[in-house]
């Protein structure tokens, strides 16, 4: 492992990493908020149906909402209190969904475990999946896929290759960073339970090289437990999976295919700490570390934070506003998702929350294809970001589908890179909303 060859991944882009902001900041406890509003929806699938009516008394940890299918999560409750309401709630996509309003009652608002499982690694492999799926585990990275499906492979698709993902490419985010130099110990462990349960053959925990301390910390750390931990160059959005593996292991997943597909499974930081916790304490994921950072906000900070925490709570903690606003995205600036409410609650994706100030936000003048290809060449996944952008404004979504409108990643980097400042992301993403949607309708008939 120690002559690994790296490889490439098309495309890609080198936008300035702005995490000097936050890299040197400790995670910080954020206090407990009055009330938590918790969706019932936090992860890619089938929203969890809800178990407690108003008027119920909840303490943490306790199951909520319960999963609704195998694709889907269960979530739970990350204070202890009493359910005031199941309602609609303004969440970061823009739209209202369901979300169960809990207010917090009583001092012991701290999370006690009532197992330990010290021999968990003495346990059958399947055995571990329940406790990660009890638990709601989903992808913190932000694509928060439900876990204990991506540890389920079918038989006629062997793992051989993990792929800790600690890269952190999308500017301004620090949340891995700290957790890596802070949890080093429990994020081992956790990879140590990913082996146990993939038997996998090769590990790798790949850092970009931004993160030197964190490259040198893991290094040490790992010793004699058959992980190799690779300092990659930095280049976006090299965190992205199916870039990852073709970096590390030079196979490339197919169109609409998934990892397992080429024999990877590819697990964040983030992800591996909180299904340490799960399989060790039996602690179902009830918070999460965010990065509080940009220009805009007065006192920038990496927080551990209750699921269900309006993002106002924290931007108050940190000072609110520096200047004038700007803008407000939750996650980063190239994948986030710009905000017009700060009522909407952390969720077990938020990785982030950037605020711009509006010197830094510039005025928004698209203009038609110029036909200049830039987005072509900075695409990691070989697409025509142009084409598909005008297939989306003339609603051409069977023209945008033949031209594998779905193997999109939204990392952003067409926009980035676009000289008309055409919302190329923003139209690709309307079109894939609009294919699933009529893929769903047909299948419904």
């Amino acid at each position: 492992m120690k002559n690994l060859i790296l490889h490439h991944f098309p495309g890609g882009i080198h936008p300035r990493d702005e995490k000097a902001l936050t890299a040197h900041l400790p995670i910080e406890y954020a206090p407990i908020p009055s009330r938590v509003f918790i969706p019932i929806s936090q992860h890619i699938g089938a929203p969890a149906e809800p178990l407690v009516k108003p008027g119920d008394s909840v303490t943490i940890g306790d199951k909520i909402a319960g999963a609704r299918g195998f694709v889907s999560a269960n979530i739970h409750a990350s204070v202890t209190g009493v359910v005031r309401a199941i309602r609609p709630y303004p969440n970061a996509s823009g739209r209202k969904t369901p979300a169960i309003e809990i207010e917090t009652k009583g001092e012991n608002q701290t999370f006690t475990p009532k197992i330990e499982r010290k021999d968990a690694l003495d346990l059958p492999p399947q055995a571990l999946i329940p406790f990660i799926r009890e638990a709601g585990i989903v992808g913190m990275g932000g694509a928060t896929f439900p876990t204990h499906v991506k540890l389920s492979p079918p038989e006629d698709k062997p793992i051989h290759t993990l792929i800790i993902n600690g890269v952190e490419c999308e500017p301004f985010l620090t949340a891995d960073h700290r957790l890596m130099l802070e949890f080093t110990s429990e994020i081992l462990k956790g990879v140590q339970y990913l082996k146990h349960i993939l038997g996998c053959d090769f590990t790798y925990f790949a850092i970009e090289v931004n993160k030197r301390d964190a490259i040198a910390l893991m290094r040490r750390a790992s010793r004699g437990q058959k992980v190799s931990v690779i300092s990659l160059p930095m280049r976006y959005p090299q965190g992205a999976e199916k870039q990852l593996i073709q970096t590390i292991i030079g196979r490339q997943v197919p169109s609409g295919g998934l990892p397992m597909d080429v024999g990877a499974v590819v697990q964040n930081a983030g992800t591996t700490f909180a299904l340490y916790e799960a399989i060790r304490w039996g602690k179902p994921l009830i918070e999460r570390v965010t990065t509080v950072t940009g220009k805009g906000i007065a006192t920038p900070k990496n927080i551990r934070v209750r699921v269900g925490t309006p993002v106002k709570d924290i931007l108050d903690l940190c000072g609110g506003w520096r200047e004038d606003p700007g803008k407000l995205i939750l996650g980063g600036p190239m994948m986030g998702m710009n905000q017009f409410d700060d009522s909407v609650p952390i969720t077990k994706g938020t990785s982030g929350i950037l605020l711009l100030p509006a010197e830094e936000v510039g005025a928004y003048h698209p203009h038609t294809c110029i036909r200049c290809g830039r987005c072509v060449t900075v695409c990691p996944m070989g697409l025509l970001p142009n084409y598909l952008g005008v297939f989306s404004e003339h609603r051409r979504f069977t023209d945008a589908e033949r031209h594998h409108l779905l193997d999109c990643i939204e990392c952003g980097s067409c926009t980035f890179t676009c000289p008309a400042k055409r919302p190329l992301v923003q139209l690709i993403r309307y079109a894939k909303g609009e294919v699933l949607r009529r893929r769903k309708k047909a299948a419904a008939k």
